[in-house]
């Protein structure tokens, strides 16, 4: 065991001092603080019954940032909280990304419920230029030989559920994924066939088709869940009829288990499954990936897109702990599992492990929202820090 994960596991089973809740006027975030160093006098209405009130809470940051797929990067983020009657926190993003590698990103995502939580709408609208190394499929693959992709890509996801039960959810939706002037290459050399794969290597690729889900959320803010338990499962039926390349299946299990250690939003435990399995032929850059979930928080230890295959199974455990009795600084230890299926015979066949740690600075207090800053090792020799908005689960 190296010295690096031995200090995280000391990390993890030291005592750390427990902190009462405070109120949100004797919290800080990045708003306060930018506020003290230029002098700007506080909103009448950003205080700590703002959004008991069914008022909103909006926090605009440029915030620079690092990933292993991109290098450095800098983003411009608007997260908007809002707090309708008797309902969950419902959140708003709107991100614009520019990074090192010339990726550019425009992301639009909500988790909004309305009055008395009776509706549940999901958004997930997205537009990246996003040359990315892939490393073929399977988990035996190796770093030291990675294809250089180009792409286009356009996502488009929509849910609308309805409540049928105390936090229980039944809905539909659609999801359209488009990749187009894709490009694969290695050592300057066009390539079409990728683990003996073809479909979505080169030119475009469609998936296109409705959804059924099943969504049981018991969490009170969705950003920053402190307690509860979230089941979502999402049938998507791709079709031919409406755009897709081919007809096939997917099936995605995402489940999150969370625990209050210290009765007080202080010291959290969170726990992550998350599994993806598909049937049929599926386009390369739709099959389940590290770092290809809907927040991009998969895998950390890995570089986006390490490994590849039409099925995945994902665990992650998270130790989420505050630094300061003011919220403004947190800490968090965690450790993950992943494996996908090899392309020859579609089984199980390996599991790589990571560890880390990260920083937590807190950006709206109302909201819990986070800037999260983490340091991933992975089981193959891979060290990565990466940058997040939010908590990655």
């Amino acid at each position: 065991m190296s010295i690096r994960i031995r200090i995280i596991f000391l990390l993890l089973f030291t005592p750390t001092i427990l902190l009462a809740q405070i109120p949100y006027s004797r919290q800080k975030d990045a708003t306060d603080i930018f506020r003290q160093i230029f002098n700007i006098k506080k909103p009448r209405k950003t205080d700590s019954t703002s959004l008991k009130e069914g008022g909103k809470v909006i926090a605009i940051l440029p915030t620079p940032g690092y990933a292993p797929q991109s290098r450095f990067l800098l983003q411009a983020v608007t997260n908007v909280a809002i707090q309708n009657t008797n309902a969950n926190t419902s959140i708003l993003n709107l991100l614009a990304v520019y990074t090192q590698n010339k990726q550019t990103i425009f992301q639009y995502t909500t988790s909004y419920f309305s009055k008395n939580n009776k509706y549940y709408f999901s958004t997930d609208w997205r537009f990246m230029n996003y040359p990315q190394a892939t490393y073929g499929l399977g988990m035996n693959t190796s770093l030291n030989n990675p294809v250089d992709m180009d792409f286009r890509y356009l996502k488009l996801y929509e849910t609308l559920m309805r409540n049928i039960g105390r936090n229980l959810y039944i809905g539909i939706g659609y999801q359209f994924d488009y990749h187009w002037k894709i490009q694969s290459m290695v050592d300057g050399r066009t390539v079409e066939h990728i683990s003996d794969y073809s479909l979505g290597v080169a030119g475009k690729s469609i998936s296109s088709g409705p959804t059924l889900a099943l969504l049981f959320d018991s969490r009170t803010n969705s950003l920053s869940a402190t307690q509860g338990f979230y089941a979502n499962i999402v049938f998507k039926q791709s079709l031919k009829t409406l755009g897709s390349n081919t007809n096939y299946q997917s099936l995605l299990i995402d489940v999150r288990k969370y625990f209050d250690l210290s009765k007080n939003t202080n010291h959290i435990l969170a726990f992550w499954f998350y599994n993806f399995f598909t049937h049929g032929t599926v386009p390369y850059l739709d099959m389940p990936s590290t770092g290809w979930d809907t927040n991009v928080n998969t895998g950390r230890g890995f570089i986006q897109g390490r490994f590849r295959g039409k099925n995945l199974m994902y665990f992650e455990t998270e130790y989420r702990f505050a630094l300061t009795r003011n919220q403004l600084l947190g800490g968090v230890l965690f450790s993950n599992l992943q494996t996908v299926t090899e392309i020859a015979n579609n089984r199980f066949q390996k599991v790589i492990p990571a560890v880390g740690a990260g920083l937590r600075i807190r950006v709206n207090k109302f909201s819990r929202a986070n800037l999260a800053i983490d340091y991933g090792i992975g089981g193959d020799g891979s060290r990565n820090i990466y940058f997040n908005f939010g908590e990655v689960f």
